[in-house]
């Protein structure tokens, strides 16, 4: 994601109807290093919600004291874990009537949700803890673009906890030494394979039904077109794999694993993606697919860079240069080099290939760090974050560029970057924009 005349104008044209670029902006921003960070958790349903919730709280200088969710079972659950939080179903009622109450706010909602809600977090001066992807669409990362540079005080973080594990931050120390040499390839994969009853058509939803009692169906669509509810589809777990509503596999585990090659390589947007998976539905992501990226070269790579992704039935990969016998992790990542191989499983210790050059390596010595607490500190004067959104958006770019190829397997998407366009592929420009429901 480049600051560019070309994407500044795009913005200007593209976000015009964007209904949160209306709302009244709170030009106040709160600083106060001896006082709590107060924070609004929306999106309070499922694991992620509790678990972002429960971690920054945990902070002794963080503080929930407000909860917002379109289910209201989900919220009267939050509320007995915390009794003096003020709650709502609708995040812009937060902001309209409990601003001068929280100073920060956790996003933890649906992909399609993210960028309408931290955008209004942020005209609001609030900083930001949002769950990955950053976004749904590429045009919403030149809406951020655009919010991160008029507030640049603002302290944000994206979800993507694994930076701070030690063995990740190992083998980002070992890639830029250069004890590989440079990077020739990078292969990641995750053996989730999205399963799922929604991936062929539209009628294969079942019958609609009545959304129940306890869900706001029309705040849970939130900028997304209206359209009938179905029972176990859309709410509360499924609309990871629907296309107007989350990112598939990619998305949903891409984040973690795409980071450590993008940050070690320290690499831009994309040359081009090129997918292998089942023809689109109009519906749902596809359950298996192998996206291959190449990416300019950097100081790290060689001229260019070769990056392959794998995911469902595909992935690990079957034919990968390794020692015989040689079991690959579930989820993780393999850098190629011109003088050695890395082996980095999503959680674990990075391996060196091969062995016999290499036995003498000491992993290097990194500090524990906690990726929620970080923020909080930021938040309140102290150091930086190590995934803050300007380095959440180029990797969410990469991203989300395989996530639009998958729309048209077998072709070669070449990438403007600077123009937020294909130029070889007109038609898949119509999924860079997102049309949000003018209504709400």
């Amino acid at each position: 994601m480049t600051s560019t005349s070309n994407r500044r104008q795009f913005l200007q044209t593209s976000a015009a109807g964007l209904g949160v670029a209306t709302l009244g902006a709170n030009p106040g921003f709160w600083s106060a290093p001896s006082a709590k960070l107060r924070v609004l958790s929306i999106g309070v349903i499922g694991t992620i919600g509790a678990a972002d919730r429960r971690q920054i709280s945990s902070h002794p200088d963080a503080e929930i004291v407000g909860l917002c969710d379109v289910d209201s079972n989900a919220l009267a659950k939050a509320k007995e874990q915390v009794p003096e939080a003020f709650t709502c179903k609708d995040y812009r009622e937060a902001f309209a009537a409990h601003s001068d109450k929280f100073d920060a706010v956790i996003v933890s909602t649906p992909d399609h949700s993210h960028a309408p809600i931290m955008l209004t977090a942020m005209q609001h001066s609030k900083h930001v803890y949002g769950q990955k992807p950053l976004v749904q669409q590429l045009e919403e990362l030149v809406m951020m673009e655009r919010a991160l540079a008029a507030r640049p005080q603002l302290v944000t973080q994206l979800g993507n906890q694994r930076m701070v594990y030690p063995g990740r931050r190992a083998a980002v120390e070992i890639l830029r030494r250069g004890l590989l040499g440079k990077a020739i390839e990078a292969h990641c994969w995750t053996g989730s394979p999205n399963p799922g009853r929604y991936f062929n058509y539209e009628s294969q939803l079942g019958d609609p039904s009545s959304p129940p009692k306890h869900l706001d169906w029309n705040l849970w669509l939130g900028t997304a077109s209206m359209r009938p509810y179905h029972a176990s589809v859309y709410h509360p777990g499924n609309w990871r794999k629907l296309i107007d509503f989350g990112t598939g596999t990619l998305g949903d585990m891409g984040v973690h694993i795409f980071d450590t090659p993008y940050d070690a390589l320290a690499l831009t947007a994309p040359n081009w993606a090129e997918t292998t998976c089942r023809p689109p539905t109009g519906v749902g992501h596809p359950e298996r697919n192998i996206v291959q990226y190449e990416f300019p070269g950097t100081d790290f790579t060689t001229d260019t860079l070769i990056w392959t992704w794998y995911d469902g039935a595909d992935a690990p990969p079957k034919d990968l240069d390794l020692p015989a016998g040689l079991n690959l992790p579930g989820q993780g990542s393999l850098f190629i080099g011109e003088e050695g191989t890395l082996l980095l499983p999503h959680v674990g210790e990075a391996r060196l290939f091969p062995e016999e050059r290499f036995k003498d390596y000491q992993r290097p010595e990194v500090p524990n760090n906690n990726h929620y607490h970080q923020w909080v500190n930021a938040c309140l004067g102290e150091g930086k974050t190590s995934a803050d959104f300007s380095y959440a958006g180029p990797l969410t770019e990469a991203l989300l560029l395989g996530v639009v190829a998958n729309r048209f397997p077998g072709q070669r998407l070449e990438w403007d970057a600077e123009n937020l366009k294909v130029t070889n592929v007109p038609e898949a420009n119509s999924l860079i924009t997102h049309n949000y429901r003018e209504d709400f």
